[in-house]
């Protein structure tokens, strides 16, 4: 059985050397065996006292929850991705506006040929028609002439059925739509931010909690030690207090490692780098919120989700452009003219002449407009079909996220008992153990049981928070405002 442990033992210490932990030597017949110790936790040992989580030293804060939540808005891609879609939108608004003025446009056109008619036309434009050109050599071989054309033409559509009208009305609802959408993008890369902070937050508690148990089980390892030394304990408990300070020290490696993956979640949350680490933020404590019943909540984000409000927007959208498609159906007036002035060389002399007029168009056989229509019925069915089912949704959203917070409330108030008991029976034991009524395994048990009882309620801790800012996301309330309830 020894040799199994030592074993055992011998596999791990092995394979933490090779990560570069500092090994610390022991001293007695186990003195060939080596230890690997964290560098603050065997200055702890050294001074021979060990702080709890909730008491241990938080570092100086240098980024806040709301200093992240600020970066985030100005860096995260979702946010530019917003941007550029009310950016759209606005000139799709704008585009729509030009269909109510005037269409002014200017052309320079030179032309060279010996046409007859080209020829006839152009001496005729350019007031320089002679007596002698109705001689027939002159009617059927002219000679080529040059016409330098400089014309100034206007366009406007005086009335259209409203179709102008209803497409500006259109794009108007769509723009505001996707301000809606960009509060909606708004407030889920909040709760991604909250949500990664926390996370780095209960990750660095766990380490505190994995550093807190490798100094435990130091001191463990050290008492066995000195027990079996003194001939009160056989050799099988100091190996059996090595295990578990190997496995101790696992854990806590394993903790770093979840920091600073936590750490690259909230860096990729806020959309930039960061010169300093988790260390930098505020710690982790315990909040709790004030939820409403349900069905207030359910009502809640019925009325205020900014995503409801822009599928509630772009049915509106959709009923302007579907009456805008049957405006087709309606005549159109349009009103034209036209001033031009023509000469035989650039700078020359010549004639000028204007043209005005205005076009009544009706569409006899309105097929396509026809198509048209019941294309932008069928945009207006799936916009519709889609505001209901993401109202559904926002119902199942708010319920999920109200009974999480709820639970999550509950386990805080188990947790924390649960930690206090585990507390209390490690003491009872560990007195014990010291006047020889229980055996080390018996304490082992125990110091697990303390350490994930902790683990635990930081847990607990972390997901009240988490699940409100999910539940507040879910109604569509959660704003920069709200960030001092989470810090």
């Amino acid at each position: 059985m020894h040799r199994k442990i030592l074993s055992r033992i011998r596999q791990w210490t092995a394979g933490l050397a090779l990560l570069g932990m500092p090994l610390v030597a022991q001293s007695g017949p186990l003195a060939a065996r080596q230890v690997v110790v964290p560098p603050a936790t065997a200055q702890q040992a050294a001074a021979g006292s060990a702080a709890s989580p909730a008491e241990a030293p938080q570092a100086a804060a240098i980024l806040t929850l709301e200093q992240a939540v600020a970066a985030a808005l100005e860096n995260n891609p979702s946010m530019k991705l917003a941007a550029a879609e009310m950016a759209s939108s606005e000139a799709g608004y704008k585009i729509a506006r030009v269909g109510l003025l005037p269409k002014i446009g200017f052309s320079e056109k030179v032309t060279d040929g010996n046409n007859p008619v080209y020829v006839f036309g152009a001496k005729l434009l350019q007031e320089d028609f002679q007596a002698s050109d109705f001689s027939l050599q002159s009617l059927n071989h002219p000679d080529p002439r040059s016409n330098f054309a400089t014309s100034v033409s206007g366009y406007w559509r005086a009335f259209d059925f409203m179709q102008t009208r209803n497409q500006i009305r259109s794009a108007a609802l769509m723009r505001r739509g996707s301000e809606a959408a960009a509060d909606r993008s708004q407030q889920e890369v909040i709760f991604r931010v909250v949500r990664a902070y926390q996370g780095v937050l209960v990750a660095r508690r766990q380490v505190e909690v994995a550093e807190h148990a490798v100094d435990t089980a130091q001191k463990l390892y050290e008492q066995s030690r000195s027990r079996v030394e003194a001939g009160v304990a056989v050799e099988s408990d100091a190996l059996s207090a090595q295990v578990n300070l190997a496995q101790r020290q696992q854990e806590w490696i394993a903790a770093q490692g979840e920091e600073q993956s936590g750490w690259a979640e909230l860096e990729a949350a806020m959309g930039t780098g960061l010169p300093y680490g988790p260390e930098s933020l505020v710690g982790l404590n315990e909040r709790s919120f004030a939820v409403l019943p349900l069905e207030d909540e359910v009502s809640e984000a019925l009325r205020s989700r900014a995503d409801l409000k822009s599928m509630t927007l772009q049915v509106q959208a959709q009923q302007a452009a579907v009456r805008a498609a049957r405006a087709s159906y309606g005549p159109r007036i349009d009103m034209f003219g036209s001033w031009e002035t023509n000469r035989e060389t650039f700078a020359g002399d010549g004639g000028s002449n204007w043209t005005a007029g205005a076009e009544l168009r009706v569409d006899l056989l309105p097929l396509e407009t026809r198509a048209r229509v019941a294309q932008q019925r069928a945009e207006l069915d799936r916009a519709r079909a889609g505001e209901e089912a993401a109202q559904s949704q926002a119902r199942v959203e708010v319920s999920q996220a109200y009974y999480a917070q709820q639970a999550a409330a509950k386990m805080v108030e188990v947790a924390r008992s649960s930690m206090a008991q585990a507390t209390e029976s490690l003491r009872i034991l560990r007195n014990r153990y010291d006047a020889g009524l229980v055996t080390l395994t018996e304490v082992l048990r125990a110091e697990d049981a303390e350490r994930q009882s902790r683990n635990g309620y930081w847990q607990a801790v972390h997901r009240n928070v988490v699940s409100y800012a999910a539940l507040r996301l879910a109604t569509g309330t959660l704003n920069r405002e709200q960030l001092g309830n989470f810090q």
